[in-house]
């Protein structure tokens, strides 16, 4: 088997990951390429791998039931969104509050 590159779906296992693999084949009949996904779950030793990682995975010994490919690199790192600290949110509405209205009389 050789190496493949594909997206990291899942990362709720505890050092392992699932990775879905995109493969483009030509229909005979329809005249039209199709695009599959085959999902692989891979062993991620250091649990570096995050949801939207392109990573290339490498065949490995069987490493449990489902688990026979390892994660050889990260490819390129996901951009992940992460939402202001509720701190941050608290600070800012304290701030907001001590600021006495202006009046007009």
């Amino acid at each position: 088997m050789k190496s493949v590159v594909g997206v990291v779906v899942s990362n709720k296992m505890q050092k392992s990951v699932v990775v879905g693999v995109d493969r483009l084949f030509h229909h005979k009949l329809y005249n039209r390429y199709v695009k599959r996904t085959s999902k692989f779950m891979a062993h991620d030793e250091n649990n570096t791998c995050n949801i939207g990682d392109r990573v290339r995975l490498d065949p490995s010994r069987p490493l449990s039931k489902h688990k026979h490919w390892v994660v050889a690199e990260i490819l390129k790192k996901a951009r992940i969104y992460v939402p202001p600290s509720a701190a941050d949110s608290v600070a800012s509405a304290n701030i907001k509050k001590e600021v006495p209205p202006s009046s007009t009389s």
